[in-house]
């Protein structure tokens, strides 16, 4: 097991957008198509970064994240475990956490994620 003293500080990021222009160009691509699925029905969450991954917030709850790997990104929700899914979308065995793997603009169905958020932020 790696020891925490020996794990690489968490990057810090002053803004959501410097937070998106440090993932590469395809997950920026991604962010940006999810960015506009919040904000098409959830305006009044803020970019934030929590944890070094972007999020949109209540005031200082964060409801929605979006987690970027080499490949993929995630899309999650914080409160995931409790979200009706009737797509079958949500990923993972966390306590309160889910999230949903966009690899390309395809996986991005607007309508299922907007259902996800509108959850969260209700």
């Amino acid at each position: 097991m790696l020891e925490l003293s020996r794990m690489a500080p968490m990057k810090a990021y002053a803004s959501f957008s410097e937070w998106k222009k440090d993932q590469s160009s395809k997950n920026q691509r991604l962010v940006t198509a999810l960015q506009r699925v919040v904000k098409r029905c959830a305006p009044h969450l803020a970019t934030t970064v929590k944890w070094g991954q972007g999020c949109f917030a209540a005031g200082d709850v964060p409801k929605v994240f979006i987690h970027a790997e080499e490949d993929h990104v995630q899309f999650g929700f914080y409160r995931g475990s409790s979200l009706n899914d009737p797509d079958g979308l949500l990923e993972g065995k966390g306590k309160y956490v889910r999230h949903v793997k966009i690899r390309g603009p395809k996986d991005i169905d607007e309508r299922a994620l907007t259902a996800l958020v509108l959850q969260v932020t209700s």
